[in-house]
């Protein structure tokens, strides 16, 4: 089989009274991301991370942020279609890996549902889902509750 790795990185700042949204999950909070979608930084980095393993470029290339078609829109569409592309290309996805940074809210409640609704999206089981969430002890923007960011890593096959 040929595998292929990739790497997503994002950052969304956070401002008082917006949803937020991670993992494709809604979370309670007082704040929430900034963003011109609904700025769920894992599926961002998740998309990134596929894109890169079949080098097809970012989600900046595929979903630029200056289209109003995806003004407000729902990340995990555009999981979905990150998955249908990598589908379309020949490539089946073997696993991914995400890590989310952010101080509060404590985000360990809600991983089970992310991995559930990260793995349905993709069309892939949920055992093959890694969603971990760290602080960074009140250090960086992430301490300082400014903003979350997240990072992740994908292993993509040849069909």
């Amino acid at each position: 089989m040929n595998f292929r790795i990739g790497y997503g990185y994002d950052v969304h700042a956070l401002g008082e009274g917006l949803r937020l949204v991670i993992g494709g999950v809604e979370i309670p909070h007082t704040k929430g991301c900034i963003a011109h979608s609904d700025g769920d930084v894992a599926i961002h980095a998740l998309c990134d991370a596929l894109l890169g393993a079949a080098a097809l470029g970012d989600i900046g290339l595929h979903f630029p942020d200056t289209s109003d078609d995806y003004a407000g829109i729902d990340s995990k569409i555009l999981l979905a279609r990150v998955a249908m592309l990598l589908h379309e290309k020949g490539y089946g996805i073997g696993n991914v890996d995400c890590t989310i940074s952010m101080q509060r809210p404590k985000l360990r409640p809600h991983i089970d549902a992310m991995r559930e609704v990260l793995a349905r999206t993709m069309g892939i089981e949920v055992d093959c889902v890694s969603v971990k969430a760290t602080t960074t002890e009140r250090l960086g923007f992430e301490g300082r509750e400014e903003g979350v960011s997240a990072s992740a890593v994908a292993l993509i096959y040849k069909m």
